[in-house]
């Protein structure tokens, strides 16, 4: 497919296997498809490494961090568990939430908390809602000292954050899923690696090696959770289209 913006006819031409068309600006196939390209783009720019949530940087799409806090605002969650930490702006982005809302703790597992990250984490202002938990996510260890913090809460959010080959998520699905309250969620990131195969720091096997082709085999298995992207509650636009790294990895908890 080949894209072409006419900025001065406010116009997107679309140049694919079905031909040639052109789509006004106010279209939103057009918005749909510049968004997919500037993704892309983005990816090869590494624009998302630019962003941060209360002093800590937070490796998230500015959309995905709206539709993160909103999950924790409808959800109410009592903990949130999150793999993988980083540098620790999303376990600070939750913990704020929490803050807000006066309720919730949140869990940070990491095969390795670097020091200099956990001193910061450590430091920050909202530590105090927030445990870090070193280890293997998938080691049955690591996942009993989590439960142990999660303790009787009853309600609870999951965010799959870390090693994003397909057999890792997978077993950090069946083996968090069991944690996730029913109404909440279990969020697997970065499901749009299939779609940046051969980008610059890709690999080869990005086509079948993800977290999609994961959470496609755990709902196989299972039938107990639904994909269900987080809609807004306010839209008055003309725009539907999804701007995430995460397409399809947001999974409700029907029962």
């Amino acid at each position: 497919m080949i894209l072409r913006i006419d900025t001065e006819a406010a116009l997107v031409e679309v140049e694919d296997l079905h031909g040639t068309r052109s789509l006004p600006f106010s279209n939103p196939e057009a918005f749909a498809l510049v968004s997919k390209a500037w993704l892309r783009v983005g990816w090869d720019v590494k624009y998302v490494y630019r962003f941060t949530w209360l002093g800590r940087p937070i490796i998230q799409l500015p959309e995905d961090i709206v539709r993160l806090q909103e999950i924790v605002y409808r959800t109410q969650p009592d903990v949130i568990v999150e793999t993988g930490v980083a540098h620790g702006g999303s376990l600070v982005l939750y913990a704020s939430v929490c803050e807000a809302m006066g309720h919730g703790k949140v869990v940070g597992v990491d095969i390795e908390i670097r020091p200099h990250n956990r001193e910061a984490i450590e430091s920050h202002p909202l530590f105090p809602r927030i445990t870090l938990i070193e280890g293997s996510s998938t080691d049955e260890d690591t996942f009993a000292r989590v439960r142990k913090v999660i303790g009787n809460a009853e309600r609870v959010l999951v965010v799959l954050d870390s090693n994003h080959a397909k057999e890792h998520v997978l077993a950090e699905l069946r083996l968090y899923s069991s944690l996730v309250s029913v109404g909440s969620y279990i969020a697997v990131e970065d499901g749009i690696m299939p779609e940046f195969a051969g980008a610059p720091r890709s690999a080869p096997d990005w086509n079948w090696n993800n977290p999609r082709s994961a959470v496609e085999e755990f709902l196989a298995e299972r039938d107990d959770f639904v994909i269900e992207i987080p809609v807004p509650v306010f839209n008055e636009g003309a725009a539907d289209a999804d701007i995430t790294y995460s397409p399809g990895g947001w999974l409700r908890r029907v029962r």
